[in-house]
């Protein structure tokens, strides 16, 4: 059994998660440490740098940031070169850094079209770019894709996010088609709705004690009846980041609760008393 569970392990990889300063980025990272790997990440500016790496110190974990911007390809050359340097070759990516815009269609300027697209869709396409000739020349890596439900269902106010995730999933299965025959494997990780700090407005109580509406939604929609932790999206992040998955390959997985399986129920009928607090 101990010979088996060294195919979960990341010892000895280097693993970048974009970023990775805060929210499901960092458990990634996190996750990838705890289990071996030496972990790098970028984000926009200098000030989130220093948050990320000050929240990966209180966990014991000794990353290596930089500020990279992951539209810009001269910017994301510089960085894996810096990594190349000061760590090691990178084995691992996990495309994470990614922008929403809730405007509606019609609303929406093209520029601001432009920024989601840039940083969902086309900052991925930089980034895999910047790290496949690498993993090409060792015959191994790879690449896990921040996907969301998007990928799969529309929305009202989110036509950017929802074709650049939609996008991003075809761009998954392209690199799993051109580059699998280097045993390269790029799959996705499609999460639900999970609670961090940013969804915590939409899970307070309402003044009279009542669900928020759109608490009381996402509930209805899935059979889990409870809103995703970071913790739930650990575990698949390692076995897709690790040998355990070598001929799993251009694959989407969802982490939803259910949700996308289910076609919901009437919000009006759920019981309260029932449900599983997550915070």
């Amino acid at each position: 059994m101990q010979e088996f569970l060294k195919n979960f392990s990341l010892e000895g990889k280097v693993a970048w998660v974009t970023g990775a300063s805060y929210g499901l980025g960092l458990a990634y990272a996190v996750a990838f440490a705890q289990s071996g790997a030496k972990v790098v990440f970028n984000d926009i500016n200098r000030e989130l740098v220093d948050k990320g790496l000050e929240e990966y110190r209180k966990f014991g974990i000794d990353a290596f940031g930089a500020v990279c911007d992951v539209t810009k390809e001269d910017q994301v050359k510089d960085f894996v070169a810096q990594v190349e340097k000061n760590v090691g070759t990178i084995d691992i990516l996990v495309n994470n850094a990614g922008i929403i815009k809730r405007i509606p269609m019609i609303d929406m300027t093209v520029e601001q079209w432009n920024q989601v697209i840039d940083v969902d869709l086309t900052g991925p396409f930089i980034c895999s770019k910047a790290v496949l000739p690498a993993m090409i020349k060792k015959g191994s890596g790879k690449i896990i894709n921040a996907c969301s439900m998007m990928s799969e269902f529309g929305r009202e106010t989110v036509s950017a996010y929802a074709a650049a995730k939609g996008g991003l999933k075809m761009l998954t299965r392209n690199i799993c088609s051109e580059y699998g025959q280097y045993n390269i494997q790029c799959n996705a990780i499609g999460p639900g709705y999970i609670a961090t700090p940013q969804t915590a407005p939409l899970r307070e109580k309402q003044p009279d004690g009542s669900m928020h509406p759109f608490d009381r939604f996402i509930r209805s929609k899935t059979p889990a009846q409870r809103w995703g932790k970071t913790e739930d999206l650990m575990g698949l992040a390692v076995f897709l980041a690790s040998p355990a998955s070598d001929f799993i390959n251009g694959q989407v997985i969802y982490i939803d609760g259910g949700i996308t399986a289910y076609i919901g129920q009437d919000p009006g009928n759920l019981d309260p008393s029932k449900m599983q607090d997550v915070d």
